[in-house]
């Protein structure tokens, strides 16, 4: 059964299907990530939206830019348009329901496009669906399309110019930036994050520039928990917490 979730930045509510595929600290992180890079942008894509948790928060981060989210799943993008009404932001955001691999530099003919956020299922595609939660299997595996036409997609939405940010496993690190340069999107700066100090990271941050230079960035570890199990204070600020 849905449910209204109050998520925090500004009185933000999201309509949530808790037997589908929930939002995670991945996207809260994303979401903070592209905001420290570009707090000015005017137009944000993000594909693979889900039920819209990206654009929400940085609609509150930056209450004059436009969004557009994306996702291949109807129940989701009927989640996010719904939530998009509760919290009164129809003039500022749409969403649509289409597969990433449809998505080309004609779509994006009358958008000057800022910076694309990306979510993507994290696991490559293989194999059939199980039975169970079609809905969650796919939010995380490549059912449809893959890493690659993800960044092919945002690489047209961009055309030539502007910000891709990228949250993903970092064993999947050497195929992002693979096809990142492929398509003209280089690699400036990496974020690992870790579960605490000492561990192995298991999400990393990835940001590219449209037709940039090439020079990447390793940027200090974001470690997720103290030792008492509480969030470190950097991730109570993301969560605006602090």
């Amino acid at each position: 059964m849905e449910r209204v979730e109050n998520i925090g930045f500004g009185g933000m509510k999201l309509i949530q299907e808790p037997h589908e595929f929930c939002y995670g600290i991945d996207a809260v992180l994303l979401a903070d990530f592209a905001y420290s890079f570009n707090a000015d942008f005017r137009l944000a894509v993000d594909l693979g939206t889900g039920t819209g948790i990206i654009p929400f928060i940085l609609s509150h981060k930056n209450d004059k830019a436009r969004f557009i989210g994306i996702d291949v799943q109807e129940s989701t993008i009927g989640m996010a348009r719904r939530s998009c009404a509760m919290n009164d932001l129809e003039p500022r955001m749409r969403f649509i329901c289409d597969d990433v691999k449809n998505l080309n530099v004609n779509m994006w003919k009358e958008d000057n496009v800022d910076i694309v956020t990306c979510n993507p299922p994290y696991f490559p595609r293989g194999g059939g669906i199980p039975a169970g939660n079609k809905s969650r299997y796919i939010a995380r595996h490549e059912t449809t399309a893959s890493v690659e036409d993800f960044i092919k997609a945002a690489a047209a939405a961009l055309k030539g110019r502007g910000d891709f940010f990228l949250v993903h496993r970092p064993s999947r690190l050497v195929d992002i930036f693979y096809f990142c340069r492929k398509h003209l999107l280089e690699p400036k700066d990496v974020r690992f994050v870790v579960p605490e100090k000492g561990a192995a990271p298991n999400i990393v941050l990835v940001h590219c520039v449209a037709g940039g230079g090439r020079q990447l960035r390793i940027m200090e570890n974001l470690w997720v928990y103290e030792e008492n199990g509480a969030y470190n204070d950097e991730i109570e600020r993301i969560y605006e917490r602090k």
